[in-house]
């Protein structure tokens, strides 16, 4: 046992130090992980600190990896010590690299979560915080990983061409064809020029309308009246015609049309259909003070088509946004048909006249 002790003295302290040293670390690691999740729990109620979390969980696994590595020198001959010292500095590096990232992107994305809270608390737009957010945390991540391709020689020329002027105007010419990049441009051009920004209502085509709750780098996100989110890729929304209900004025003119049949009266329905509209509480006077003066109707109600069985009639009505402008014509419409009902104003359905033959009218007539 003597002559075992003796002849391996210098490896087994060194491989009592090497567990050791990991051992502390891993302590020293749970002890600050333990005092940043106390703080970030007091600053941020019932929020998990995951970024912490993760930072930790990466922090052991580096310094296991890192002990093996160390450990591995026992066995290794002394010609390989050269290669095995590069890996362990490789792995060191990489390891400092994700945790300084990681670190990094987490302080950017509470800065910028802070003020948008501020942002929104002071009632003014968030979204180019929104947006700026996504863009800051690509880079974070981007700038990582040139780091880390830095630490491989064979990729290096890669990264160092990527973080150079020239490099970059390179590889934005070579992917400007690229969807992501149309997207990328896409979502700053919506930025920079605001045709909509994010709590606007807007409506791309019949079926996609609703509330801009996110723009990302990628893609602009609505919230539509049934709760579903609908994805649209910022480079389709920008090339899009769409109305936006909350830019400028957002008073908001509703069409409410009514077919009626040619032999209905149409003073009086068009009276009915004033007059409903007149009532409900969403209308708002849009009339100017001459309008007022000269005894101007709040709601114009005019023939708009002679069809092949109706005489078609829209209102005017006007209301305070989009949303109250699509209650009242909902509302309208249904109070509308009940007037109409009661006063006799017959609302055309659709008549189809069928021409029968001699004979198929006789077999008809035999079958019955």
């Amino acid at each position: 046992m003597t002559d075992f002790w003796n002849t391996n003295k210098q490896i087994i302290i060194y491989a009592i130090i090497v567990v050791a040293v990991v051992l502390v670390l891993r302590f020293l690691t749970k002890k600050f992980h333990d005092w940043l999740e106390r703080r970030w729990r007091q600053k941020h109620i019932g929020e998990e600190p995951s970024t912490i979390n993760l930072t930790q969980k990466i922090l052991n696994a580096l310094w296991i990896v890192l002990g093996f590595m160390a450990l591995a020198f026992i066995f290794i001959a002394k010609e390989q010590y050269e290669v095995a010292t590069q890996n362990f500095y490789l792995v060191l590096y990489l390891g400092i690299v994700a945790v300084i990232t990681l670190v990094v992107a987490s302080l950017v994305q509470t800065w910028f979560k802070r003020s948008i809270k501020e942002k929104i608390k002071d009632e003014q737009d968030p979204t180019s915080y929104k947006f700026l957010r996504y863009l800051a945390i690509f880079s974070v991540y981007f700038i990582g990983a040139i780091l880390a391709i830095l630490a491989f020689p064979s990729l290096r020329g890669i990264a160092q061409t990527a973080l150079g002027g020239a490099g970059v105007l390179a590889v934005v010419a070579g992917v400007a064809s690229q969807e992501a990049l149309a997207n990328l441009v896409g979502g700053i051009f919506i930025i920079s020029f605001k045709p909509f920004k994010i709590g606007d209502i807007i409506k791309v085509d019949s079926t996609m309308v609703g509330t801009v709750t996110d723009i990302t780098l990628r893609h602009t996100v609505i919230r539509n009246y049934e709760n579903k989110m609908i994805v649209i890729p910022n480079s389709v929304i920008n090339k899009e015609k769409l109305i936006n209900y909350d830019l400028g004025e957002r008073m908001c003119c509703e069409w409410i049309e009514i077919g009626i049949s040619y032999g209905s009266d149409i003073d009086l329905a068009k009276h009915i259909m004033r007059e409903e509209c007149e009532d409900h509480p969403n209308l708002m006077d849009h009339r100017s003070e001459l309008d007022k003066y000269n005894n101007k109707k709040k709601v114009i109600v005019r023939v708009i088509r002679l069809e092949d069985s109706a005489v078609t009639l829209r209102a005017w009505a006007w209301s305070a946004s989009f949303t109250d402008a699509f209650v009242l014509k909902c509302d309208v419409l249904e109070s509308i048909k009940k007037r109409f009902d009661k006063e006799g104003i017959e609302i055309p359905f659709p008549h189809r006249t069928l021409v029968l033959k001699k004979e198929q009218l006789e077999s008809l007539v035999l079958k019955n």
